[in-house]
């Protein structure tokens, strides 16, 4: 990133689990502010004691919408860089090179409650490429929740749980009234710590950051934001939720005081279309822009500050190219309204359905003139998003192929321990099974030792399953046939350590699910 802007933004999704504690102290003067009330009565002079009543009303009502959000998938894969060539399964060294560093990863993040029938919005990053979500409501009660859809050009997403029984759940207010200087609060699980409330104003709106989309432009606040507050509400003191906490700027990697949340307005546009539709579909003209300024408006003679200036038709088959726009044209009304700027043509044209036919009205240079066009296009679907990472289409979104219990027992990828191996251990002629992979849907995947680190990883040795050993994969199938739910597991499982030439046992304990 450019030195300009020294500090980083982060999209606020973490697994991190620290403490934190925030402390408000007020003066002993009184707070002047301005209370609007809808009789449009005097401002009223409003005490720290009544300010902090306002939080704590707002807390809860809000407070029971909010949910925290648990998202496992698939682990990086392994560089690329002899990643399929054959391994020697002697090379005990090269087997925990590429074998140990896989592990599962979970990012933590927040949600909020739209409809009592469990819709829930967040950021997209939060489950991006997940294939288990886990929704934690305020009660405690965990829930398996579903991705109905995600729009990568807000970062959102939507969840769905089924409860069984109606939610509470919080409406949206209108972003477009906002002011600076209004006091907010934002609520949501930084650190995995749930139910965190922290307060601050706007501090101004409508703000681009270095990776915004066109469709991003955040409302800043000072509320405290950190790692693990993505996708949870800002909400005003009438308990609206007015934005989605998305990013912070940051030159620490935690909270600096400058966090942007998306809009509400723009958030309700995208929940409603994935909601009904799955995805959201925006218009496509098939062209770049740039904004008239002061300095193209003197030289090109308008009489006004405000159009889209065509820089390049980049779609040959588009819409704009098939109506005759060229590079140059300034287009200056949309569907009867007019065009302010660039930006104000991309929401225009991004808030109108696919397929629909408007009237775009444009300049076009003729000698020393600007002239004045007009046509009607039938609007394209603006494409995916530019940019994405390799596999952030649909299908990784899918559920993981399940396979059946016999081909992969609890879950477990498991191979018969190698003589090198077993050589290097000292564990000849004990048998064993070495774990390759762990199905992050298997419950498994969730037990935890005493200490709350991960019960099993890839490259653990399982030697006994309730005091039975196992040496090959089908006897650890057949004893699993043998369990049904709700019955007690116990496993002795070697830990390699020290490049695989020593280990470390564990033992696993856990309830078949």
């Amino acid at each position: 990133m450019k030195n300009l802007w020294r500090s980083r933004l982060l999209l606020t999704g973490s697994s991190l689990l620290l403490s934190i504690s925030l402390v408000i102290s007020f003066g002993a003067q009184q707070i002047s502010a301005q209370n609007e009330v809808e009789n449009g009565s005097n401002p009223q002079w409003i005490t720290p004691a009544r300010l902090s009543d306002s939080f704590a009303q707002v807390a809860k009502k809000v407070g029971p919408a909010v949910v925290s959000i648990d998202a496992k998938s698939r682990p990086a894969e392994q560089a690329a860089r002899g990643r399929n060539a054959p391994v020697d399964p002697d090379d005990i060294l090269e087997f925990f090179r590429r074998q140990l560093p896989r592990r599962t990863a979970t990012a933590v993040g927040s949600g909020f409650i739209v409809d009592r029938d469990g819709y829930i919005l967040t950021n997209a990053h939060v489950v991006e490429n997940a294939i288990k979500v886990t929704v934690r409501l305020d009660s405690g009660d965990e829930y398996p929740a579903e991705i109905v859809g995600a729009d990568d050009e807000t970062d959102l997403a939507v969840l769905k749980i089924d409860v069984g029984r109606e939610l509470p759940y919080v409406t949206f207010g209108d972003s477009d009234q906002v002011r600076v200087g209004e006091w907010v609060l934002a609520i949501g699980s930084p650190f995995g710590l749930n139910r965190t409330v922290t307060a601050g104003i706007i501090s101004q709106t409508k703000r681009d950051t270095p990776f915004s989309s066109p469709f991003q432009r955040f409302i800043q606040t000072d509320a405290a934001i950190n790692r693990g507050n993505s996708g949870g509400p800002l909400v005003n003191l009438n308990g609206e939720v007015i934005g989605v906490n998305s990013q912070i700027a940051t030159s620490t990697g935690d909270y600096n005081g400058v966090g942007f949340a998306l809009p509400s307005l723009e958030a309700a546009q995208v929940y409603e279309q994935i909601r009904s539709k799955g995805k959201v579909q925006r218009g496509y003209l098939g062209v770049l822009l740039e904004s008239v300024r002061s300095e193209f408006a003197q030289v090109y003679g308008l009489d006004e500050e405000r159009g889209a200036i065509v820089t390049d038709v980049r779609d040959n088959d588009g819409p704009a190219a098939a109506a005759g726009i060229k590079s140059g044209d300034v287009i200056v009304e949309f569907d009867g309204r007019p065009v302010t700027s660039a930006q104000d043509l991309i929401a225009k044209v991004g808030s109108t359905l696919p397929e629909r036919s408007v009237n775009v009205v444009y300049l076009r240079e003729n000698g020393a003139n600007m002239e004045r066009r007009s046509v009607v296009m039938r609007l394209g679907e603006r494409p995916p998003r530019v940019g994405r990472n390799p596999g952030d289409d649909a299908p990784s979104r899918l559920p993981l192929e399940r396979t059946s219990e016999e081909e992969k027992p609890f879950g477990l990828t498991l191979t018969e321990v190698s003589q090198g191996l077993a050589t290097a251990l000292r564990i000849e002629g004990q048998g064993g099974l070495v774990v390759r992979e762990i199905n992050p849907e298997s419950f498994i995947a969730d037990v935890k030792m005493t200490s709350g680190a991960e019960a099993l990883g890839q490259g653990d040795i399982i030697m006994r399953i309730n005091r039975r050993p196992v040496k090959k994969v089908e006897e650890f199938s057949n004893i699993v046939r043998e369990l049904k739910r709700g019955d007690a597991v116990v496993m002795h499982v070697l830990t390699p350590i020290s490049g695989g030439r020593s280990s470390v046992l564990k033992i696993v304990q856990f309830t078949v699910q």
